[in-house]
Parts: C-alpha cells; sequence; structure tokens
C-alpha cells in the first residue's frame, strides 16, 4: 500500500498515481494535493471515505491510492466520467483499438457533420466534426469502462487552446457561451477552425496518459453517478445490513449562486447527448445555480443529514465551503445541526490557485473557508 511519501510530488507526473491523479478539466475541484493531505491526517488505512459532492472524485481517488475505502457522488457525468476513468482506467491497447473503431466510422456522419450549426463549424474542422459525431452516437460510456475510459479522455481535449484541444481556441475548463464565441472567433482572427486529424492527436494524448502504467487502487473505491439525496439513501440501506460505517466526510458543496455547471459544461454535455447544441439550463433538480436559497438549504440539509446517519459516531468530518457571508452561515448552521456531538473548527484557507469564488467575482484574499468537526 503506497503512502504520500511514495507517491512524490503530488502535482507532479513522475508516478501513475500523480499523472492520473489531475486527470479531467473541471472547475471547483479540490487542489489533489489538498485532497491528499486531508485523507493522509484525518484518516486510516482500511477506513471509509464519503463524499457526496464528488466533483471529479478527487478524494474518493486519493483515498483509493492511499488504501482507503472510498465513496463518491456525484450528479454530473462529466465529472463521473472522470472519476470512474482514474480509479478505473481500461486497459490502453482496449482503448486505442476503439478509438480506432470510433474514427473508422466518422465518415457515416459527413452529411450530420455539414448541417451542424456555426458555432459548430467554427469550433472544429470537418475531419474532427465527424469523429466527434461518430462518439457520440457510439460510444456506450454509461456502461463499458473501455467506451468510458475513451469518451472521458475526448472529453479532456474536447476544447482548450490551439494545439491542447480538439477545438477552436477555447477555454478547457468550460465552454465559451454560443453566440460570444461565435463573435470572438470572427473578430479575433479565428474564423477557420484548426486542422486536425483526430486519431493521431488522440492516440498521443493517449500514450502520455498511460506512460507510467495505471494507478494502483486496491481497495473499494466507489464512483458513483447521481443525486445524492437519493444516493445517500440507498448507501444507508447497505451500510446498516454490512453494519458498515464511514469514519471521514470529506467534501465540498457547490457554491450558492455561483455556477451553472450545466451550462458552462454544455459542449461535453452535448458530446454525451446530456445536453443540447446550444447552452441551456437544466430544469432538473439540484442541476442549476442555485439562485434559490430555499432550494440550496433543503440541499444540504437532506444531503448532510443523510450522511450524518451512516457515519461512524467517532467520525470526522471536513468541508470546504465559500467564504460569503450565506453560504458559509448556513452550511455551518446545517452542519452543527446534523452533528450536534462534534466540536467545529473554523479554518480560513490560503488558496493559491484560482478557485471558483475568485473567478465569479470575489477578489478577497480569504477566498474559502474549511469546516473541521471532531469527537
Amino acid at each position: 500500500m503506497k503512502t504520500l511519501e511514495d507517491i512524490g510530488n503530488i502535482n507532479g507526473n513522475s508516478t501513475a498515481e500523480t499523472r492520473w491523479a489531475k486527470f479531467g478539466p473541471y472547475y471547483a475541484m479540490f487542489p489533489i494535493d489538498f485532497a491528499f493531505k486531508v485523507i493522509n491526517e484525518y484518516s486510516k488505512i482500511d477506513d471509509y471515505i464519503l463524499d457526496p459532492f464528488a466533483g471529479r472524485f478527487s478524494s474518493v481517488y486519493a483515498g483509493g491510492v492511499l488504501g482507503r475505502n472510498s465513496v463518491g457522488i456525484e450528479i454530473s457525468p462529466i465529472g463521473w466520467l472522470y472519476g470512474n476513468t482514474k480509479l478505473n482506467p481500461a486497459p490502453k491497447e482496449n482503448v486505442k483499438n476503439r478509438l480506432l473503431d470510433i474514427y473508422n466510422q466518422r465518415n457515416e456522419f459527413a452529411e450530420q457533420a455539414e448541417q451542424m450549426n456555426e458555432f459548430f463549424q467554427l469550433c472544429y474542422c470537418n475531419e474532427v466534426l465527424r469523429f466527434l459525431l461518430s462518439a457520440r452516437e457510439n460510444l456506450n460510456w454509461r456502461n463499458d469502462q473501455t467506451d468510458a475510459t475513451l469518451m472521458a479522455i475526448i472529453l479532456v481535449h474536447l476544447h482548450g487552446k490551439i494545439g491542447e484541444g480538439l477545438s477552436n481556441q477555447m477555454r478547457q475548463t468550460k465552454a465559451m457561451g454560443y453566440g460570444y464565441s461565435i463573435n470572438w472567433w470572427k473578430n479575433n482572427g479565428f474564423t477557420t477552425p484548426p486542422q486536425y486529424n483526430p486519431l493521431e492527436f488522440l492516440i498521443k494524448k493517449i500514450e502520455w496518459r498511460y506512460a507510467k502504467n495505471i494507478p494502483k487502487i486496491e481497495t473499494d473505491c466507489q464512483a458513483i453517478l447521481g443525486d445524492s439525496t437519493l444516493e445517500l439513501q440507498k448507501i444507508g440501506k447497505t451500510s446498516k445490513e454490512n453494519n458498515a460505517k464511514y469514519s471521514l466526510l470529506f467534501t465540498s458543496p457547490p457554491y450558492c449562486s455561483v455556477v451553472d455547471y450545466h451550462v458552462d459544461q454544455w459542449l461535453r454535455l452535448w458530446l454525451l447527448k446530456e445536453g443540447m447544441d446550444k447552452p441551456q439550463t437544466s430544469q432538473e433538480k439540484y442541476k442549476g445555480r442555485f439562485t434559490s436559497k430555499n432550494e440550496y438549504r433543503e440541499l444540504l440539509d437532506k444531503v448532510f443529514g443523510a450522511c450524518a446517519k451512516i457515519m461512524h459516531e467517532k467520525s470526522t468530518i471536513y468541508v470546504r465551503t465559500d467564504i460569503r457571508e450565506f453560504t458559509q452561515n448556513l452550511t455551518i448552521e446545517i452542519l452543527k445541526s446534523h452533528f450536534s456531538n462534534h466540536k467545529m473548527k473554523i479554518i480560513e484557507s490560503e488558496v493559491l490557485t484560482r478557485n471558483q469564488t475568485e473567478i465569479f467575482g470575489n477578489k478577497s484574499r480569504k477566498k474559502e473557508i474549511d469546516l473541521l468537526l471532531t469527537n
């Protein structure tokens, strides 16, 4: 079993564990070294760790690498795909063979590619667009691990700076808006998308990703795609039957009124057939921006209430949240109500990298806080 010292520089690429650790660009993600630090400090080998807002599953991954049993839940299929893939990447040759299958079927989508809207015509060259339509139609990412791994790798490189992604000039962490992108490309001289052979492009990315092999995870680690308010009820029944209790709750809930993940990830969701070919706010519960404070309160209350029922009586609760008054005070209030026998310590964290609070308007040095509850 590997220790924190065995892994070396967590932010580097020298081992399989470190190379896969940062897999998947995603907003509001735990810094990977932070995830490993908390897991190492507040749990021990063979403990059970729970993260009901798992994002790209950094907490679950760190737990698995360090010999903990970990369960994470994420409502976004993008975050789930990233987490599911790095916890259990399919064999490299299987992924490369499947990539070739998808590429060889691209010409079946030539007519559909020609009919795509202006955004897609400016974003991707025709060769890439036909390939993406083939992947969108043929990859069974929910039920096949090879397909899931390949789809996750495509998602990582679906858009980004020219040379780093398959698209015209874009951000990597979030997709630019439909009209904004079109105007920006036209005004800045990017009216012709870069010409890529997607097979050659992605083979290089796959070879780099697997260059140090795959992470060694020997414990029971699960990535669950779903709504935590529902999935935690299922976990509660299983825990009761197996007398399993979680010793560390380690998570970061979405921040109220900060970001709409469905809109910001609309292009990746389109590829997964989980969204439209233009940005659109999801009407599904708990997938929006949380402009309703009552709905946000309801979410935290349900999730932390369900977590409290399956945590060990000597458990540790570690929650990172927003420094803004409403989110901070509400999170503290709800945690205290469900973990009344725990003592709370508030840690003002200095985050050196740009996080979601700063990106969306809060420029103060104190950006996030950590709530540590022990008993």
